[in-house]
């Protein structure tokens, strides 16, 4: 997933939240999301990561416009 697919989303799965935003493999992904770091939902069992939360703290633009 490029920045550009993950920012068009409201959500995407942790892994690739760490990835695409910090360059962190899956277990760094998770345990940041553990800390709060990556802030999360949980949906039908999936731990997902809230996409505007994220661009809002980076100081990035949404696909919906700048994070609120």
């Amino acid at each position: 997933m490029t920045l550009d697919e993950a920012l068009s989303r409201a959500t995407v799965p942790v892994p690739e939240a760490g990835a695409v935003f910090y360059g962190l493999g899956r277990n760094a992904s998770y345990e940041a999301a553990r800390r709060g770091d990556i802030p999360t939902v949980e949906i039908g069992g999936k731990k997902m990561a809230i996409v505007s939360a994220i661009a809002q703290r980076l100081g990035l633009e949404t696909k919906f416009g700048r994070a609120a």
